[in-house]
């Protein structure tokens, strides 16, 4: 045997060894769900168990091949086709491979020395090491109100900072996440007149079973005193299931909390049978110098009338008028998330260009109300001043619907999570001298709202 053959048997044995040396815990699973996985399966975040150790994955092994398998987990629902976002959390096919191969040989563990090294998570359960925690307000949750219904209530609250402060990434934790909705945050200039701690909500007239009438659709804020949330540049952020924290730092950039802002909580919270109280929080990290670019987080709607918005009985893919905003300032988009209720089918994001190119940046065709992710654009998408950003989205009324909880009726917009709602957000960066009130005007549908 030459030298040249004797390297290539060599290689060969080495090769098929590989293939035939067992998939364990610490060399082959733990790199992949320090990757993919370990973001909210560790203490403190939404899923219910821990994958940090080998002792407290090795009971789930059989559960995790079937959910990667089936792609029920990681929860990611973008169209491979259209973008790219760092925050990517599907598994690629080896990786699915792995784990289906270590579960079905009994999920051995391995030796420890093969492991990576541990990831430094941030401390008590965050996403973001916070620099400042604002507490917000503390709001108990009845077991069993009215048609099951609780109205989304503004209640106001002092941020305690007392000097202008770029921040760089927030995270909104409620105490409670089983009966929290959502929870949004507007940053509103203090005034004189602010009553903290003091929810405000609107009565919405509604049937014997909680369901809004063709006359509250749409009416979203209406019968809330505009002071409420006056001044504030819209909605900062949001807590909703499958997000709370949103990091600026990744595309230099922060928002100016200004000395003396009051913070104003949007919550909207699901009884779940039983006296609950919830109190979340707020964490930010500070910039040590002045950015050079401001992070402006905006939402808006497709038309919320009834007349414009009402999904037919039975109708598994009704479309709903789109959402669009013509940009009037210079832009990157970084960020989107769909928003819709259980009735939610899919939503696309696409640009039209003021040299009449369109792009489409975002397509979702399998929306899954139980997982509203944002999507985090890998390389910041340049969007000139005069372009369009139309926002299209379908809905299942039907019975093929497993979340539809009656498709006998006519659904219009509403708050409740068994009425509906067309809501894109997204976020752009901007120029630090750049008002974000100007960055967009709505075509088609309204600006502000919620989750």
């Amino acid at each position: 045997m030459d030298k040249r053959t004797g390297i290539l048997f060599l290689s060969v044995l080495a090769t098929a060894a590989a293939a035939d040396s067992p998939v364990t815990f610490h060399k082959d699973v733990l790199p992949i769900l320090q990757k993919n996985c370990q973001s909210c399966h560790r203490p403190g975040q939404i899923a219910p168990m821990s994958f940090l150790t080998y002792e407290s994955t090795r009971p789930w092994a059989k559960a995790m091949k079937t959910a990667v398998a089936t792609k029920k987990m990681p929860p990611w629902f973008a169209d491979p086709q259209f973008g790219h976002f760092s925050n990517d959390r599907a598994l690629k096919s080896n990786e699915i491979e792995t784990i289906a191969k270590w579960a079905d040989a009994g999920a051995p563990e391995g030796n420890a020395k093969d492991a990576p090294p541990q990831v430094k998570w941030p401390a008590d359960g965050w996403d973001i090491q916070p620099d400042l925690v604002v507490k917000g307000p503390e709001t108990l949750v009845p077991a069993k109100p009215k048609n099951n219904v609780i109205e989304w209530s503004f209640i106001t609250v002092p941020s305690g900072i007392t000097k202008d402060t770029w921040i760089t990434s927030m995270e909104i934790r409620p105490s409670e996440p089983s009966v929290t909705h959502h929870i949004c945050v507007y940053f509103k200039p203090h005034t004189d007149d602010v009553k903290y701690n003091t929810p405000v909500w609107a009565d919405r007239p509604r049937d014997d079973q909680g369901n809004a009438l063709p006359e509250a659709a749409g009416i979203n804020g209406k019968g809330i005193p505009p002071s409420i949330t006056a001044g504030s540049n819209g909605i900062e952020g949001c807590y909703v299931p499958g997000q709370r924290s949103q990091d600026y730092r990744i595309y230099k950039a922060a928002k100016l909390f200004k000395a003396g802002t009051d913070i104003v909580f949007q919550v909207h919270y699901t009884p779940n049978g039983k006296d609950t109280t919830d109190r979340p929080q707020i964490g930010f990290t500070v910039a040590k110098e002045q950015p050079q670019r401001t992070y402006v987080s905006i939402g808006f709607s497709s038309p919320s009338d009834a007349k414009s918005f009402a999904i037919p009985p039975n109708d598994g893919n009704w479309e709903s008028p789109p959402a669009e905003a013509t940009f009037l300032q210079d832009a990157e988009l970084v960020w989107m998330s769909p928003h819709m209720h259980v009735r939610g089918k899919d939503m696309t994001y696409k640009l039209l260009y003021p040299d009449g190119r369109t792009e489409t940046l975002l397509n979702v065709p399998r929306y899954d109300f139980n997982w509203q992710l944002g999507y985090e654009v890998a390389t910041p998408i340049k969007v000139p001043k005069g372009t369009k950003l139309t926002v299209t989205a379908h809905f299942d009324n039907s019975a093929n619907n497993k979340f539809n909880p009656d498709p006998n009726r006519t659904v219009y917009y509403g708050d409740m999570t068994w009425e509906e709602m067309m809501f894109p957000f997204f976020s752009v960066v901007v120029d630090k001298d750049v008002n974000p009130r100007t960055v967009i005007r709505v075509v088609r549908g309204r600006a502000g709202g919620g989750a």
